[in-house]
């Protein structure tokens, strides 16, 4: 059990450690920072992207390189979480040169040791590109093009500190806005603080955190029970927010679920984690682990009397357990079915109990507003969206990663300047926000500012932050047809609107999709659509058909050639394309002959190759299989 002076211990024996890694290098006439602990720190991505790139491998390698230099006592290697930067990863960052590796592998441990950590001389053919200048010298992280324009502040620690160490995490004011709430703030001046800076949900519709907070401390629970609840169900397609917070600093939502549960009246709390997420949950139980043997959790925290504890609930992977109420009824050990509104969860949550539910960027946000104050969040953002938001970039874009930026900054600066734009310099046809429920932005709204209400008004979401980017080649009804067949499968099938009407909805943009569509089948989508929208049970079925209602909106010209002209301008529907052999550019090489699946293509080496339209499936097999682009696509 730890005292409120042992916290402050800790903080003060390990601040210049943290320090050593948040200067991103040395600056010109800048001192250097204190050497303490060790003169080095070889931080290493262990997020889950980078340890599929066997970044425990890595780690390892680096430690007995480093003993076997005779470095134990000056180099400390440490796992850490997700830098963002997914797109050349496995990365190493060294501190306090704050030099950044990128796409390291096992083999180059050696040499980084060796010659950086032992002889003071960076291995200039693993550093990140875009960190060199012209000069020679070395960008520190924070002004590397893909971090330019960030503010991390839900992802403040991810990268910084060893997730599995709490002493860590207590160095970097970790726990500190807890005490301090427990021993200076009445549970009403809490709810007031975070009224006033504005925060709102990250998770989807953007409701006050606030007032939801002051609903559940206001609701009134005859045996006194009331819980907190974090959703970590994220299953957005390429949306990876949470997973990289709780990966990379899970007591951040520990701190914040325990500072909720003290100001509405709460004594357990409960995180929903999809069972996909195996790092995550590891490193959140050994969190909460640590945290209930330092008094950090239990009885009595702190000495102050305030009671609160928590635990783990796996969910399954339902899509449709992301909406509360259904994943309310999972924690309960129901089938995950979502239910009605109102009551809503404030008032009848968990077992019927008063219920705080806020996912976990929500809750990444609570211990900074309270350590800084409302009026340093609320001066971020716009007007009516404060703060910063986390989005997980993927698709047609150079620097796929995660990125946390301040609410405001437009689109175009997102993909562009951070996003390192389209591969290939081709043009950027739209980007989807808010995955499955949220809609596609075109290029001619790429000067949309990023907050709740521009993507509101332009017929997308906030939602929990995926971003999905399109170019060029993307059709843009057939985008529409993923995301609701990613719906359609996901639907719990409790209320015929969704089970039966995105069913509908999916086998039209099916039968276009296959060139078999008519141009009355468009407006049976939008008018199915609307319907859906007006009558769901849930928030996810009203909002299942926006990818459809904002392709149609924005690329109705795309519906139309598909319906009228059986043709699919991207090219990218196979059931509607034809394909040939450009004789001028085919090597008789029989590469295309052997990848076909029916025989259409005929040919020996050095002889013309023939393609057989009547025997052709449009499978497509064949251009990848030609290495001299000799197939083409009409």
């Amino acid at each position: 059990m730890k005292t409120i002076a042992d916290l402050t211990a800790i903080r003060q024996t390990l601040a210049d450690r943290i320090a050593l890694r948040r200067d991103h290098g040395y600056k010109p006439g800048a001192a250097a920072p204190k050497e303490k602990l060790y003169s080095s720190h070889v931080m290493v991505c262990a997020g889950t992207g980078c340890v599929a790139g066997k970044a425990y491998d890595i780690i390892k390698e680096f430690n007995k390189h480093v003993d076997a230099y005779g470095l134990k006592d000056d180099v400390s290697v440490v796992q850490t979480g997700c830098f963002g930067l997914c797109a050349v990863g496995p990365i190493v960052i060294v501190y306090p040169e704050g030099i950044f590796y990128s796409m390291v592998e096992v083999s180059d441990v050696e040499e980084i040791t060796r010659e950086h950590l032992k002889g003071g001389n960076v291995v200039k053919r693993k550093v990140y590109g875009e960190s060199i200048c012209d000069d020679g010298h070395y960008l520190p992280l924070d002004e590397v093009g893909f971090y330019k324009k960030q503010m991390r502040l839900s992802l403040r620690n991810c990268g910084v500190i060893n997730p599995d160490s709490i002493d860590e995490y207590i160095a970097t004011d970790g726990y500190l806005a807890l005490e301090r709430c427990l021993t200076d703030k009445k549970p009403s001046d809490v709810i007031d603080e975070i009224k006033a800076s504005g925060l709102r949900g990250r998770g989807g519709a953007g409701f006050s955190t606030g007032m939801k907070w002051q609903f559940a401390a206001n609701a009134v629970s005859p045996d006194g029970q009331k819980y907190i609840a974090c959703n970590a169900d994220e299953g957005d397609p390429g949306a990876f927010m949470d997973r990289s917070i709780l990966e990379g600093d899970p007591h951040v939502i520990i701190e914040a679920m325990a500072i909720a549960a003290y100001a509405v009246g709460a004594n357990f709390g409960y995180v929903y984690v999809r069972a996909e997420y195996p790092i995550a949950m590891m490193r959140l139980q050994k969190a909460i682990d640590d945290a209930r043997a330092y008094g950090l959790l239990g009885k009595n925290i702190l000495g102050t009397g305030f009671d609160f504890d928590m635990k783990i609930k796996p969910g399954a992977g339902a899509f449709v357990c992301g909406e509360e109420t259904a994943l309310i009824r999972s924690i309960e050990g129901s089938r995950g079915e979502p239910r009605p509104r109102p009551p809503f969860p404030a008032v009848a949550g968990i077992f019927g109990k008063p219920t705080v539910l806020n996912n976990v960027e929500t809750y990444a946000c609570i211990p900074r507003i309270l350590m800084n104050g409302a009026e340093w969040f609320n001066a971020i953002g716009t007007d009516k969206s404060k703060g910063t938001k986390v989005f997980a970039f993927a698709g047609k874009i150079n620097n796929i990663g995660l990125v946390e930026i301040p609410m405001g900054i437009t689109l175009r600066e997102v993909v562009y300047e951070i996003g390192g734009g389209i591969p290939g310099g081709k043009a950027f046809k739209a980007a989807q926000t808010g995955g499955p429920s949220g809609g596609c932005i075109p290029a001619q709204h790429l000067d949309t500012p990023i907050d709740f209400e521009s993507l509101t008004g332009l017929g997308a979401m906030m939602g929990s932050g995926g971003l999905v980017i399109m170019d060029e080649d993307n059709c843009m009804v057939d985008i529409a047809k993923f995301f609701l067949e990613f719906t359609v499968d996901e639907s719990c099938g409790k209320c015929p609107p969704c089970r039966i009407g995105t069913k509908r909805m999916y086998e039209i943009l099916e039968k276009i999709t296959q060139g078999n569509g008519e141009l009355e089948d468009i407006d049976r989508l939008e008018s199915l659509a609307k319907s859906i929208q007006a009558s769901a049970l849930c928030g996810l079925g009203q909002t299942a058909p926006n990818p459809v209602l904002s392709t149609i909106k924005y690329f109705r010209d795309e519906y139309e050639a598909h319906c009228r002209d059986k043709k699919c301008p991207a090219k990218a529907c196979s059931a509607m394309a034809n394909y040939f052999i450009d004789q001028e550019k085919c090597k008789r090489c029989t590469l295309c002959v052997r990848a076909c699946p029916v025989n259409a293509i005929t040919g020996k080496v050095k002889e013309e190759h023939i393609l057989d339209q009547s025997k052709c499936i449009k499978c497509g097999a064949c251009v990848p299989a030609c290495k001299f682009n000799a197939i083409y696509v009409e």
